[in-house]
C-alpha cells in the first residue's frame, strides 16, 4: 500500500548538563584528543537527577508544537522510541498522554536499540496510511547516562541523553497513484548476535553471555564489524525498494553512533560525508533519539528544504537495523 502520511516539523530537547571530553578526563583514562579521533563526539548532555524519559519526551512535543504552530491536543496515537524508560509500566507515551490530557490518543512505547525512531516512523505511516489514525506523535527520548558505568570508558565516552519529536499526518493531497512523504521501507534483525550490546532489566544473561543489571554492555569490536559489513547492504536494498540510487538522495542520516563507523559506511555506500546528517559532535550517542536529533539541527540550521529526499538508517541493540526513504 502506498504511503497517505507526510511528516509535519521536528521538536527536540536536551537537557542543561554539559559532560565534555575534559569533564571525562578526570573520571576515566582517556583524552579528548583520542575520544575526538575514535567517535568525533566533543561534549554531550546529560539528563538531572530527577529528569526522566518521560520528562524529556513532554519538553520535545512541546518544542515541535511551539516551532510548527501546530497543536497536539487531537493527536490519536502517541508512539515512544525508547530503551530508557522513567519505569516498565506506566509507559512514557501514556504519561506523554497524561500530560497534555489527550483524551482520544491510543499510547505505546517501543523498544528497538538505536533503531527505535525509524521502527515508529513506519509504524506512525502504517497507522496513517490504513486509514486507523490521523494524527501520530511521534518522539525518541533516551536517558542512557542513568545506564552507563561511568568507570567504564568504552561506554562512558559515547553516550548522552537526549528527546525529539515529529508528527505523522494523513496527507490529503495523496491520491491513487500519488504517493505519500514514505517511499520505502527496511529492516532486518540478527538475533543471534544479541549478547554484542545488552542492557539488563535484572541479572540476566543473553545468548549464554552476562546481562548485568541496567548497565549498557557492548562488544564495539564485533559492534562496527556488523554495522559496516551488512549496514551498507541494508541501505542498498532500501534504495533498490525506493527505485533511486545514492545520487537522488538529498540526505543521509544514520544513527549517530560514531564518527568513525559512520565514514566507513558513507566510503562503502558512495555517499559524500558534506550529505550526511548527524547530532554526534555537541550530544553524542543518544541511542534512538540521534537521527531525529539531527534532522532538527538540520531545520534549524536551514539545511532542510521541502522535497529533500532523505535516507533515515538505524542500527543498534538487538542487534537490529532499518531504514526508511522519505520525502519532506
Amino acid at each position: 500500500m502506498d504511503s497517505r502520511s507526510r511528516i509535519i516539523g521536528f521538536g527536540a530537547y536536551v537537557p542543561e548538563r554539559s559532560l565534555t571530553n575534559a569533564d571525562l578526563e578526570a573520571l576515566v583514562e582517556t583524552s579528548d584528543e583520542w575520544i575526538v579521533q575514535r567517535t568525533g563526539i566533543h561534549e554531550r548532555r546529560i539528563a538531572a537527577t530527577a529528569e526522566f524519559a518521560s520528562d524529556m519526551a513532554v519538553r520535545a512535543a512541546l518544542d515541535l508544537s511551539d516551532r510548527t504552530g501546530v497543536a497536539l491536543d487531537d493527536v490519536d496515537h502517541i508512539i515512544v522510541s525508547s530503551f530508557t524508560p522513567d519505569h516498565f509500566t506506566p509507559t512514557v507515551s501514556a504519561l506523554v498522554q497524561g500530560h497534555f490530557g489527550m483524551k482520544a490518543a491510543g499510547t505505546f512505547d517501543l523498544a528497538a536499540g538505536c533503531t527505535g525512531f525509524v521502527y515508529a516512523l513506519n509504524v506512525a505511516d502504517a497507522l496513517v496510511t490504513a486509514q486507523r489514525s490521523r494524527k501520530v506523535l511521534v518522539i525518541a527520548a533516551e536517558t542512557v547516562s542513568k545506564a552507563v558505568d561511568y568507570t567504564d570508558r568504552t561506554t562512558c565516552i559515547l553516550f548522552g541523553d537526549a528527546a525529539a519529536a515529529c508528527l505523522v499526518v494523513r496527507d490529503e493531497q495523496a491520491s491513487e497513484g500519488v504517493r505519500g512523504a514514505f517511499l520505502a521501507s527496511h529492516f532486518h534483525t540478527d538475533g543471534d548476535m544479541a549478547q554484542c550490546l545488552t542492557c539488563g532489566n535484572h541479572s540476566s544473561s543473553v545468548n549464554g553471555h552476562p546481562a548485568p543489571q541496567g548497565v549498557v554492555v557492548q562488544d564495539g569490536q564485533q559492534v562496527y564489524k556488523y554495522v559496516t559489513r551488512t549496514v551498507p547492504q541494508g541501505l542498498a536494498c532500501l534504495l533498490d525498494e525506493a527505485g533511486i540510487t545514492v545520487d537522488g538522495l538529498d540526505w543521509f542520516v544514520p544513527h549517530s553512533a560514531n564518527m568513525r563507523m559512520i565514514s566507513v559506511l558513507c566510503e562503502k555506500a558512495g555517499i559524500p560525508l558534506e550529505r550526511t546528517l548527524t547530532s554526534l559532535r555537541l550530544f553524542g550517542n543518544t541511542s534512538s533519539a540521534s537521527i531525529p536529533l539531527a534532522l532538527w539541527l538540520a531545520q534549524q540550521e536551514g539545511r532542510l528544504k521541502e522535497g529533500d529526499t532523505l535516507a533515515l538508517y538505524g542500527f543498534g541493540g538487538g542487534l537490529t537495523q532499518g531504514g526508511l526513504i522519505v520525502r519532506l
